[in-house]
């Protein structure tokens, strides 16, 4: 079986300051999946460097593996920190570990968890209409049973 602590070095020789690991699984079978991600996103060309480089420090005469190297997919929840930062601003939804599903705008990830920002209509006293009411949540990574981006055609 390939070693996972080789691929994770491989994959880290060609990471740029920009760019996070997200997972690495490697199978008994020796399926290998990289996920990488960028603060400005990633591109093709650099899923094909990652993967050309793995490929190539890895000797098919000794174990064939099956590799693949891609960037999560938008619908996948975050699994690590970096995730978090690079949608800082943007819309996303939080399951908590009670259960309680909050969706808003992030807008502050630190290294112990986020600050997001919900909006509802509630009845407010002295008004007869509900008002759009904002409210912070302070959420610790530990608490959190899973997160993604909210997707938005608009």
């Amino acid at each position: 079986m390939i070693d996972k602590a080789l691929v994770e070095k491989l994959v880290a020789d060609k990471l740029s300051s920009d760019m996070f690991v997200v997972d690495i699984d490697v199978s008994k079978t020796n399926s290998i999946h990289i996920f990488v991600d960028g603060f400005d996103g990633i591109t093709i060309d650099q899923c094909i460097a990652i993967s050309r480089h793995v490929e190539h420090s890895l000797n098919r005469d000794e174990e064939d593996f099956e590799l693949e190297v891609s960037s999560p997919g938008l619908t996948e929840n975050f699994k690590v920190v970096q995730q978090y930062k690079k949608y800082t601003g943007e819309k996303i939804e939080v399951l908590n570990s009670a259960g309680e599903k909050f969706e808003g705008l992030l807008k502050k990830s630190d290294e112990q968890g986020i600050i997001l920002e919900t909006t509802k209509r509630e009845r407010v006293e002295g008004h007869k209409k509900k008002q759009l009411v904002k409210k912070d949540h302070n959420i610790n990574y530990k608490d959190i049973k899973s997160a993604k981006a909210v997707i938005s055609f608009k």
